[in-house]
């Protein structure tokens, strides 16, 4: 338990770490919703409603819906992150959008010009974008420690 001398030295109020808890908590909430519904969207119409256009459309358009709520809730959550954490995000997004970027079109070249052998997947890219943004937050975390 965190007590009051304690958030003194570190200089974060219990107003400001439960806000942060409560960010943190409604962004968990919004991605498992978002994961849920990409689910849903894929599985749904071989699974479930047997290609019901109807339906399908429905379920993509949750998805996306679920996927914005997603995207402002990160936005809330890195608000209320302070400077040094905010700035470890920032450093971890931009790596990871550009190493994304150039890997990315790369890998799409390779299958363009025949280079390899399978198809490039976007789940491929999605999984090296993970992985680097967690790699990022990682190092970066020790860096700042």
């Amino acid at each position: 338990m965190m007590t009051k001398q304690h958030n003194d030295i570190v200089g974060k109020s219990p107003s400001w770490q439960q806000q942060n808890k409560s960010n943190t908590t409604t962004l968990k909430f919004w991605t498992a919703l978002w994961v849920l519904s990409m689910a849903l969207t894929n599985f749904g119409p071989r699974f479930i409603w047997d290609f019901n256009m109807t339906l399908t459309v429905i379920a993509v358009l949750l998805n996306f819906s679920l996927g914005l709520k997603m995207v402002v809730a990160n936005i809330n959550h890195i608000k209320g992150l302070d400077e040094m954490q905010q700035r470890i995000q920032l450093n971890s997004m931009g790596i990871t959008l550009g190493l994304s970027l150039v890997a990315g079109l790369t890998y799409s070249n390779l299958d363009v010009l025949n280079l390899i052998s399978f198809h490039a997947e976007i789940s491929h890219l999605v999984i090296f974008m993970g992985l680097t943004y967690l790699t990022a937050t990682f190092i970066g975390n020790r860096k700042y420690r």
